[in-house]
């Protein structure tokens, strides 16, 4: 069955780690000790409990987090975050938002429904091709929390390392590069990711919290928005997305035991990055990247491919050997290799040749 699978360079849905899937489809019938399936077990039995504790263990072992964050599971992905954050700490205040691309926007505009989502930098006039230099960001004294993306899956560039957030509470969505890397945590007050791009599947947001924010909260919010609530009820208010959380217990036992933490996995990723970088700054400009150098992502390589003609080819080429999901967002075009953890060496080593082979035959 395995021979018949694609690379899939999907932004997500993403690809998920092969032994992970394979350990999924093993205990689908009957999860152990649970006589029945993950999907149809309760969410208060003693079976999912051990699962959602596992994930939680889990992330905390690979970010190194402390009993002073809370790990929750919330339903909506990181479109609900948008919000769901600014309903929680932002009330009717100023936020400072740095705009760095499409996702950053779109995180400005929800919040702007419960305050004001002040821009304190915006690479828009450049088309989002880099992150800011450390001195660039003007930020308001009056700032209820400073919010960056940490990697524009969309435009394809990352932050080396998260801005100064001069004392206020940082807040980040890392939905794209989520557990690609080290991070020092306590720089972060908030720190969220939707799970279908670097850990899991669709359904569900993993938030890090900071548990002092949550005196900010205010009293009276919808539960399901309320962080409070969902701290207390240890994501448990509700039925989460039991098959979701499953998943990410086990991608992330897969990050620990088999990879051996974040800091083998940001090696592995950058190699992988890399050698996509490379063929494209040797193209003599048949491949032509969107971003920066300096502000490159080594999860989404965003580029064009010679001609709209040949960028065609390129991409029905490409998907006939069996390299999946490269086309670019509707919004911007070209081409985009999403090259989360999962994706195994073996595959950007195939899209490399590829590469190379089609300017061959075609540049």
């Amino acid at each position: 069955m395995t021979s018949n699978r694609v690379f899939n360079f999907s932004a997500g849905p993403a690809t998920l780690p092969l032994p992970v899937l394979e350990q999924a489809q093993k205990e689908l019938l009957c999860y152990p000790g649970a006589g029945a399936s993950v999907m149809e077990i309760s969410h208060r039995s003693d079976a999912f409990k051990g699962i959602l504790e596992e994930a939680k263990s889990n992330i905390k072992t690979l970010l190194g987090i402390s009993d002073e964050y809370a790990v929750l599971f919330t339903p909506g992905g990181a479109t609900m975050q948008f919000s769901m954050l600014a309903m929680n700490f932002l009330k009717g205040a100023t936020a400072d938002y740095i705009n760095t691309g499409s996702w950053a926007k779109k995180a400005m505009q929800a919040a702007a429904r419960c305050g004001t989502a002040r821009s304190a930098w915006s690479g828009q006039e450049e088309k989002f091709n880099r992150t800011p230099q450390p001195e660039e960001p003007e930020l308001s004294p009056e700032a209820a929390y400073v919010h960056f993306t940490s990697n524009e899956t969309i435009e394809g560039i990352q932050y080396a390392t998260e801005p100064d957030a001069k004392g206020k509470p940082l807040f980040c969505d890392s939905s794209s590069d989520f557990l690609c890397r080290p991070i020092d945590i306590s720089k972060y007050a908030l720190l969220y990711a939707g799970a279908q791009k670097n850990i899991g599947p669709s359904g569900t947001a993993v938030v890090v919290l900071r548990k002092d924010m949550l005196e900010q909260v205010p009293d009276g919010l919808h539960p399901l928005l309320d962080y409070k609530v969902m701290e207390e009820n240890d994501s448990l208010y509700n039925t989460p997305a039991t098959f979701t959380i499953y998943i990410i217990s086990l991608v992330s036992r897969w990050l620990l035991k088999e990879i051996g933490g974040l800091e083998k996995m940001h090696v592995i990723n950058k190699h992988k990055a890399k050698m996509l970088y490379e063929v494209i700054d040797a193209s003599g400009g048949f491949y032509r990247g969107h971003a920066q150098p300096a502000c490159r992502s080594i999860m989404n390589v965003t580029f064009r491919v010679g001609t709209e003609e040949q960028e065609k080819a390129f991409l029905s080429q490409a998907k006939a050997a069996g390299l999946d999901g490269l086309k670019g967002h509707r919004s911007v075009g070209g081409c985009r290799a999403s090259i989360y953890n999962a994706m195994p060496v073996d595959g950007v080593m195939t899209l490399r040749d590829f590469m190379l082979e089609f300017q061959r035959t075609n540049g």
